[in-house]
């Protein structure tokens, strides 16, 4: 289990997140839900081991991640695809995807990862040997993802997979999600697009201002009133 209890991260002065609890089973897909400026992304940050935590534990399996450099995170079983993407842009599909395979993790069978890759994405096998920086938004943002699966995670943290794309390229991005979902890899999931991912999610979190503000089944927090202030009320800094 990925678990984080009382994380709090600051920014200079500015406190960002305020003593944030939350967890992720395996195989479960959970999302993340607040305004923009509400802190998720450092949450999602922090756990892949890209923002340093002032205080609190994050855990998997009973192993302390947070004082781990990213790559050891990746090691032992988490990925993370930022807001952005993070791709390498001069170099082509394939070469960005054997980037993902490095981890000692994912070295053994990585041939066969990428075939998953490309029949997840056959938009990506076509493309294979283009420069990633000529492409769409929308398949750079597959390559994003299908690196992040190259290293065989456990746990796989998405920021925002949709922001940006229209609305037929984020119809399919989010159908191959539910595939990989289906295969019992464990999503956390940042996506404005409270439909999407409260569709994904089992379980979802409210964050209003660094804080968790709700938490329960994605049903119930589809109605649950503090879903409209979370996104209409005051905001902190993500």
């Amino acid at each position: 289990m990925l678990e984080i209890q009382n994380l709090t991260i600051r920014y200079g002065r500015h406190l960002a997140v305020d003593n944030v609890s939350m967890h992720v089973a395996k195989g479960e897909t959970v999302a993340l839900l607040g305004a923009n400026g509400a802190g998720k992304s450092s949450v999602l940050n922090a756990i892949g081991g890209r923002v340093r935590p002032a205080s609190g534990l994050i855990s998997l399996d009973g192993r302390d991640l947070a004082a781990l450099p990213d790559h050891r995170i990746v090691e032992e079983g988490v990925a993370l695809v930022p807001e952005g993407r993070g791709v390498f842009g001069p170099l082509s599909v394939e070469e960005n995807l054997r980037l993902g395979a490095m981890p000692r993790r994912a070295r053994t069978g990585a041939a066969e990862a990428m075939d998953e890759i490309y029949a997840l994405f056959p938009r990506l096998a076509e493309r294979r040997r283009q420069a990633v920086r000529t492409m769409s938004g929308g398949e750079q943002q597959m390559v994003a993802i299908g690196r992040a699966l190259m290293s065989r995670p456990d746990y796989l943290l998405l920021d925002e997979p949709s922001l940006g794309l229209a609305p037929i390229v984020t119809e399919e991005l989010f159908a191959a999600l539910h595939r990989i979902r289906s295969r019992g890899l464990a999503i956390l999931l940042i996506e404005q697009n409270v439909r999407l991912g409260l569709g994904m999610a089992e379980r979802a979190y409210l964050m209003t201002s660094g804080r968790i503000t709700g938490e329960d089944s994605s049903a119930r927090i589809a109605t649950d009133p503090r879903l409209a202030e979370t996104f209409l009320g005051r905001t902190g800094t993500a």
